[in-house]
């Protein structure tokens, strides 16, 4: 906002100039004062008393200002206003409003300038009310607002009311609302160019970006020249509608009107700002090269639009310029940014030098700059010293505490997620919808609805609602086996709200609990409602059609996906290669693995499983090392699909060798379940005692369930029966392992094969005593687009004494090929009882 210009105190950027003329005819007192501290000053008059206090508020000395005004017996109005402006350029908003406030309990009477002043000095510290009330002392006043009280005004206003909440009020009749800021602009009978970038920036604050271009143009149109600050108001607004022809006709405008205009620091980084959001990052850069000069805040604005734009290398490259520059030093908004690049690229490496920069220039305690460190390990898995900087850090606002959350849920340390929301809430610190979103999902992880029930009994109780609450609920509610709630929250809450989102958490939570006809049933009924499925709905119930055989309805989707464009999306393809590898159709599965172009460690590892799944173990060992040639690394997953495939085809030199190279070529340490599958791989390749040996090296890592029930298999497959009994005493001892009524099959089936009776009736009485039940088999075949189930003894099917006839025809085929039939599907169906 500007004033009239005084000739003592020095304009500054965003700062009012001096509220008064200070060659003003107006009468002065004729009384002589001392201007300096010294006993042997000689007195001087009032005008020159008036220049002493402009003078030494320019030297940056208000102290010294304020002891010569308080020896002035009666300031009149022209001291006061020069005083109080002092202060305000000195940057002593609050002692100039103490002034005022003084002023207007003296015989003084306050003008525009003291009007103008006081405004101003309520928009730097944002005192609404206070502003305000000097709104309607000015109305009572009747003096007419002229148009640097009404600039004042706007500019208070502007500054004062939050642009996110209360701009608009209750107007006198309390019928509507009004915008104070925008009946003020309409209301002014004369506008210069700075009202009009006061609303315009007002317009672009409040997210009116149409109505701010708009305004724009009219003053344009009017015949208004644009100010510099035109310029750097209304790009910002041209980004947020994504007006790229504007964008480059008004960028155009600003070169046509000179050097002082395009050279503007300002205007530089309002441009590149503009520019890197519409994506157009090469012209910003164009932007950025053309500026001859170039302060800290131009290169943040270069730094963080190549942050906005993923081009993360780009953005450190000149992150390092800044570092080489003798001029120009980083600031903690060049940290964030670079930090936020270097999160992304997951460069640790980085990431601890930037850490070590910042501890040695004492900048490491700024909560933003901690914030931003712990995000940073978190993304790289380093969530431990994360924890530590949080755990240094001397203030912690909400960010810091929902971003050290959200680090332990994401890196699944979810009950240290849940201890640190309660230490949150003893601090005293509200939980804000970040926090809830972290506590939904850690309750999600943990499948522990008592936790999601109570986070939603919290919700309720303190009325908090966020975007996307609901799809957070019905996920948690489906990943806890509480399916039937979450419905009740889709079909009450969601009634007139349901979105893609909301859908697709319900549709995935059907499919996650089994429900694969009410998953479909949900698919169309969305469609019905003409809501389009997006990917993640193609990638959520694709994997419905695998367990009840469905090819036919994966065709039909797959077809969608087509039509659509979203076949060749890497999401929707791994599904689609996943749902065609359950159902058999393997070669449907590598043609869409071969049409997936931006291809992830899941789409290979879903191929592999794949490939092992069929008993295509070379074929998934060639793809497992071509994926070095894509750069693409595996993970622990990859590792346990391609054990799964060397187990199945019997590749157990290949699968060992893989095994070792896991820690040795990769660092991945290995799990329970990779354990599982070399002993399983092992054991079906008849290396039981080896397998064995195996396990047992494995000490308390070892304790496993899988590992020993593995075992056990492999001994019932090749006749083991001492190693099997004591493999089922070493699983037995195990609390988990005691409980699975399979495991005490295996044993019985053993002991059968060997003839020993006596032991098989011991197991099966065992297992009743402790009331397990064998859980009964099931098995699907889809015919003619129709899937049929069977279980042990079915006799519901229509056509089931032909298939009891032609299974035993092939019985007496297999009987006569001299084939002995296993007794043990004889004790397993007794064992059903």
């Amino acid at each position: 906002m500007a004033m009239a210009s005084s000739p003592h105190i020095p304009r500054k950027a965003h700062q009012i100039s001096s509220p008064s003329k200070l060659t003003s005819s107006e009468p002065l007192q004729q009384n002589t004062l001392s201007t300096d501290s010294s006993p042997n000053s000689k007195p001087t008059k009032v005008p020159t008393i008036r220049a002493r206090l402009s003078q030494l508020c320019q030297q940056g000395r208000p102290d010294l200002a304020r002891h010569l005004f308080e020896s002035i017996p009666k300031p009149n109005t022209v001291l006061w206003n020069t005083i109080i402006i002092g202060f305000i350029c000195n940057g002593m908003p609050n002692e100039a409003l103490n002034f005022y406030s003084r002023m207007t309990n003296s015989s003084s009477k306050a003008d525009s300038y003291t009007y103008s002043s006081a405004l101003k000095a309520c928009a730097e510290t944002r005192q609404l009310k206070l502003g305000k009330t000097i709104h309607c002392q000015i109305l009572r006043s009747h003096s007419s607002l002229t148009r640097i009280v009404s600039n004042s005004l706007l500019n208070m206003y502007s500054n004062c009311l939050n642009p996110c909440f209360d701009f608009l009020e209750d107007d006198k009749h309390g019928f509507v609302k009004v915008d104070l800021v925008q009946r003020l602009f309409v209301n002014m009978r004369k506008r210069n160019a700075i009202a009009w970038n006061t609303m315009i920036s007002w317009y672009t604050k409040t997210g009116r970006y149409f109505e701010a271009l708009k305004l724009f143009k009219t003053m344009m149109n009017m015949g208004i020249k644009p100010t510099v600050v035109s310029f750097i108001n209304v790009f910002p607004a041209i980004a947020g509608i994504e007006d790229r022809k504007s964008s480059v006709v008004l960028y155009g405008l600003l070169l046509k009107l000179g050097t002082d205009y395009v050279s503007d620091l300002f205007a530089v980084s309002s441009a590149i700002f503009m520019f890197s959001e519409l994506g157009d990052i090469d012209t910003a850069r164009q932007v950025f090269n053309l500026s001859r000069e170039r302060n800290i805040e131009i290169w943040n604005t270069m730094i963080g639009g190549y942050v906005q734009n993923d081009l993360y290398d780009e953005a450190l490259e000149m992150f390092l310029r800044v570092l080489d520059s003798d001029h120009i030093s980083p600031d903690t908004v060049t940290f964030l940014a670079t930090l936020t690049a270097v999160s992304q690229l997951q460069r640790l490496d980085l990431g601890q030098q930037l850490h070590a920069y910042l501890i040695k220039n004492s900048m490491v305690h700024c909560v933003v700059i901690s914030n931003a460190l712990i995000s940073l390990y978190s993304r790289c898995n380093y969530v431990g010293v994360g924890f530590g900087v949080f755990d240094k850090m001397l203030e912690r606002d909400v960010v810091s505490w929902n971003t050290m959350i959200s680090a332990f849920v994401q890196n699944g340390l979810d009950d240290e997620g849940l201890m640190l929301v309660y230490g949150m809430q003893k601090e005293g610190i509200l939980i804000d919808s970040v926090t809830a979103t972290a506590l939904l999902s850690a309750a999600s992880n943990l499948k522990n609805h008592r936790i999601g029930k109570e986070t939603h009994a919290y919700f309720f109780r303190h009325g908090i609602r966020f975007e996307g609450m609901d799809s957070y609920l019905i996920d948690m509610y489906a990943k806890s086996g509480l399916i039937d709630t979450a419905k009740r929250i889709f079909e009450n809450n969601c009634i007139h709200s349901r979105d893609l989102v909301t859908w697709n958490s319900m549709i995935a939570g059907y499919t996650q609990n089994g429900q694969v006809q009410q998953a479909f049933t949900a698919l169309r009924e969305m469609i019905e409602q003409n809501e389009v499925p997006s990917s993640v709905t193609l990638s959520s119930v694709l994997p419905s059609c695998s367990p009840v055989g469905g090819i036919s309805v994966g065709k039909q989707l797959h077809c969608f996906a087509l039509r659509h464009s979203m076949d060749l999306n890497v999401f929707v393809g791994t599904a689609l290669l996943d749902m065609y590898s359950k159902c058999g159709s393997i070669n449907y599965a590598e043609r869409v693995f071969d049409m997936i172009q931006d291809r992830n460690s899941v789409t290979y590892t879903t191929m592999i499983l794949g490939f092992g799944q069929h008993g295509l173990g070379e074929r998934a060992l060639s793809l497992f090392r071509s994926m070095s040639g894509f750069n693409m690394k595996p993970d622990a997953i990859t590792f346990v699909a391609v054990l799964s495939a060397c187990s199945y085809s019997n590749l157990v030199d290949e699968g060992l060798e893989i095994f070792e190279s896991m820690e040795r070529e990769y660092r991945i340490k290995p799990t329970a379940e990779h354990y599982c599958c070399v002993v399983d791989m092992l054991g079906r390749a008849g290396r039981v005692a080896e397998a064995y040996e195996f396990a047992e090296k494995l000490g308390d890592d070892g304790n496993l369930v899988g590992i020993w029930g593995s075992l056990l298999g492999a001994c019932r497959i090749h006749g083991e029966l001492e190693l099997g009994k004591l493999v089922s005493e070493r699983l037995f001892e195990l609390e988990e392992g005691n409980r699975v009524a399979g495991y005490h099959v295996l044993m019985s089936n053993i002991y059968a094969e060997e003839g020993m009776w006596g032991n098989v009736d011991t197991v099966r009485q065992g297992m009743r005593e402790m009331g397990y039940r064998k859980q009964v088999g099931c098995s699907w075949i889809e015919v003619g687009g129709v899937t049929n189930y069977f279980t042990s003894k079915d006799q519901k099917h229509p056509h089931s004494e032909a298939i009891y006839a032609k299974l035993d025809e092939l019985a007496m085929e297999i009987k006569a090929a001299g084939h002995r039939r296993s007794i043990s599907g004889n004790v397993d169906d007794m064992l059903e009882v």
